[in-house]
């Protein structure tokens, strides 16, 4: 009983203990986002209309494509890029069909508040109430600074309409997810198997020897992470194999969008190539052999990249790297 009465104090210490840390840091972590607020703002706020603004005029040119010369570029994108970014490219043909319309009129009302609260932060970042020549938001701290910008924010945004706006983007969401379930079931599937045939030897052998390793109040965490590590080298493996048969798919496709585009302009222009372009397709090979020729470039590119976007490229496309690997992990772990 003495031992048991000595021992359970000792716990409750270190608990205590563990969780002023825990505390202590996300003071700390605190107090770095504030000193830090006020920067990021100034530079990410001015860039968020840029972005609108080349969003637009990109959907505008976009719709603006002739049908041939859209299928043309959407062909090279499945050629060339379809297995790096499989699950983004299934889940915007599912958006196509489940609700393009409402993700586009979503996003528009977004970005029509985010310009209205730029608007009113930029005239709040130039008032000066007490006339001593310095503007109000650089006499202000961290911490005053985020309460000032989050209350501007909460007067100035259009709650029903962003509410509205993210729901209906959420519902699209919900249906997108679905649909890559049941596509991507077969690869969900083996990920999981390979995280569970991981699991136990890794729960016997390694989970151990780390619990010896960190100190006792943290021992709960161990199999805990250590399985979302074996989750990954999961995903990791199964989405590698369904990249690489996305690729060679999606070469194929877009091998022959690529092929029938051309042929189609050269029908149009009237040029036969000494009889190998007929007015139907289906009268000469020459579309299918050049369809072949483009899908071996295309899954040969994405090879030779190992099927991942090169530097510099991925700093660029990182939006895209973020959302494949958001989706992989999303309908993986549901």
């Amino acid at each position: 009983m003495a031992s048991t009465n000595t021992t359970t104090p000792n716990k409750a210490d270190k608990a205590k203990e563990a969780i002023e840390k825990v505390s202590k840091y996300a003071e700390v972590a605190g107090e770095k986002l504030q000193e830090y607020a006020k920067p990021a703002f100034d530079f990410i706020v001015p860039k968020i209309p840029v972005a609108i603004e080349y969003s637009k005029k990109a959907i505008s040119l976009y719709d603006g494509l002739p049908q041939n010369e859209l299928n043309l570029l959407i062909g090279v994108v499945y050629c060339f890029f379809g297995g790096l970014y499989p699950v983004l490219f299934a889940a915007a043909m599912a958006a196509e069909y489940g609700g393009r319309q409402t993700i586009y009129n979503a996003l528009k009302d977004l970005a029509e508040e985010a310009t209205i609260i730029i608007e009113q932060s930029k005239k709040d970042d130039d008032l000066d109430k007490d006339k001593d020549g310095v503007k109000d938001v650089n006499q202000v701290s961290g911490k005053e600074f985020v309460q000032r910008k989050t209350l501007l924010v909460l007067q100035k945004m259009n709650p029903e309409k962003v509410d509205t706006a993210i729901s209906a983007m959420y519902k699209v969401w919900l249906s997108v997810a679905a649909v890559l379930s049941i596509r991507f079931a077969r690869t969900i599937s083996f990920s999981l198997a390979i995280a569970d045939f991981l699991k136990r030897p890794v729960d016997q052998y390694i989970a151990p020897t780390v619990q010896i390793a960190v100190p006792d109040e943290y021992d709960r965490w161990v199999p805990v992470i250590l399985g979302w590590i074996c989750q990954s080298i999961g995903m990791s493996i199964a989405w590698w194999l369904e990249t690489l048969r996305s690729a060679f798919a999606s070469a194929l496709k877009g091998g022959l969008m690529i092929s029938r585009s051309i042929y189609d302009e050269l029908l149009e222009r009237k040029i036969d190539l000494g009889g190998l372009v007929t007015e139907k397709h289906t009268d000469t090979r020459f579309d299918e052999y050049m369809s072949y020729l483009f899908a071996f470039w295309g899954f040969y590119f994405q090879w030779r990249m190992g099927f991942g976007m090169p530097f510099p490229f991925n700093l660029i496309l990182w939006p895209f790297e973020f959302a494949e690997w958001f989706i992989r992990w999303s309908i993986t772990s549901a």
